[in-house]
């Protein structure tokens, strides 16, 4: 045994999620060497692998680059130690050498048991309180809270391949295409939105004002009003061109129907936001009649929460909308609560915030028909997402309707 080794160990489904290919590539990656001790193959679909390896490097920094790079895919050492916890100085300040979170399911060996965290979400620190562990960002952090520290102890569950057939075509989502053919996607993502409810799952979307634009508002009103959605996060320009189209029948001060400009149409949109504080709020404007379709007329009348995120370049903003980013954030989380599924429409701004909330394991579909706006959310961490690059006005709608043809 080298001077600069270490014995580890990986358990999962090793061999066809690939897992094992990964520890093996990061591990030549880093100029490392490694050798199998033990590898103990499943033989049937449902079985998990297990392997135990000696990694070694050129000193002990060098080992403990590669080790940093293959914990990420579940590697542990094979004399696992307590995990390390180190209290906060004062409130949000973390340790500097705090344990940064993956979206993956993560577990930490606390008093000689492996606990689950809570509240996953990449990017935030790790606080333990009694016999709970959970997922919290910087800002919540409190002095003397009990934050993880190092690696040492903690176990993270690498994705897997689903072990049914219905579940593969959210597995396989880490791409995206432009070339796929749009109405064979349509109807697996209506018929997964389907299944999704079906088991009782929670489906929410992430929407951008092009959804108004490219006339496909009526599609996602349809979803709400049929209950395939549970949540809908947007910004202040979805609700306001929603609302803008639901009563002026424009969108920025165009005809959605025929794309001809309204006379004197660039004053819509603020025409728009004065009805809305003049009613008092969105759901105010409902009860009083003064709104009577669109997306957020289903949600207030099918009872489906919804949270606008303030922007520094909103008109207004409407009163709905939340100005303080950090209260943002908490209301989204919120609505992402036991999420199953979360369909991202046209924004990247909204998409990437929601997906550093969400777990790995909640399906995420992104459509938007700008290619670099899907690839960047899954560049960030959602690798989870399947991404379909086409037109929004004419995708949803297609989806509406393959989930009229299942039904």
């Amino acid at each position: 045994m080298s001077k600069f080794s270490q014995e580890v160990e990986v358990s999962g489904h090793l061999i066809d999620s690939m897992i094992l290919t990964k520890v093996f590539d990061k591990i030549m990656n880093r100029g490392g060497e490694f050798e199998i001790l033990d590898l103990r193959v499943g033989i049937k679909k449902k079985d998990s692998s297990h392997a135990r390896l000696l990694v070694s490097g050129k000193n002990e920094t060098h080992l403990e680059e590669i080790m940093d790079d293959i914990h990420r895919e579940g590697v542990i050492p094979v004399k696992e130690k307590e995990v390390k916890l180190q209290k906060a100085i004062k409130d949000m300040v973390m340790p500097d050498n705090f344990y940064s979170t993956t979206n993956n399911e993560t577990l930490i060996f606390y008093k000689k048991n492996w606990i689950k965290v809570e509240n996953q979400m990449m990017d935030k620190c790790i606080v333990v309180k009694g016999k709970n562990a959970t997922c919290v960002p910087i800002r919540d952090v409190k002095k003397g809270d009990l934050i993880v520290v190092d690696e040492i102890g903690v176990k993270v569950a690498p994705p897997e391949r689903p072990r049914d057939k219905a579940n593969i075509f959210a597995f396989m989502g880490s791409s995206s295409s432009s070339e796929r053919p749009t109405q064979h996607i349509a109807k697996k993502v209506a018929l997964d939105i389907r299944q999704t409810k079906k088991s009782g799952g929670k489906i929410v979307i992430v929407g951008g004002p092009a959804i108004v634009h490219t006339g496909a508002a009526s599609s996602v009103s349809e979803l709400i009003k049929k209950g395939y959605i549970d949540g809908i996060l947007a910004g202040n320009a979805l609700a306001v061109h929603d609302i803008e189209n639901a009563t002026l029948g424009t969108s920025l001060g165009m005809y959605v129907q025929d794309a001809t400009l309204a006379k004197r149409g660039y004053r819509n949109h603020m025409d728009t936001i004065n009805a809305v504080f003049k009613a008092g709020s969105i759901s105010k404007m409902v009860q009083s009649g003064k709104l009577t379709k669109g997306i957020f007329y289903e949600c207030v009348k099918n009872k489906v929460p919804f949270v606008l995120a303030g922007s520094i370049r909103d008109d207004g903003p409407l009163p709905d909308v939340i100005t303080d980013v950090a209260q943002a954030q908490r209301e989204y989380k919120k609505v992402l609560k036991d999420a199953s599924m979360v369909i991202m429409i046209s924004t990247m701004l909204h998409s990437i915030a929601t997906g550093n909330m969400l777990p790995a394991n909640v399906k995420v579909i992104v459509v938007d028909i700008n290619q670099p706006t899907v690839t960047k959310l899954m560049d960030r961490g959602t690798w989870q997402a399947l991404g379909i690059v086409s037109d929004v006005g004419a995708f949803l709608p297609l989806v509406s309707q393959e989930l009229k043809k299942l039904k």
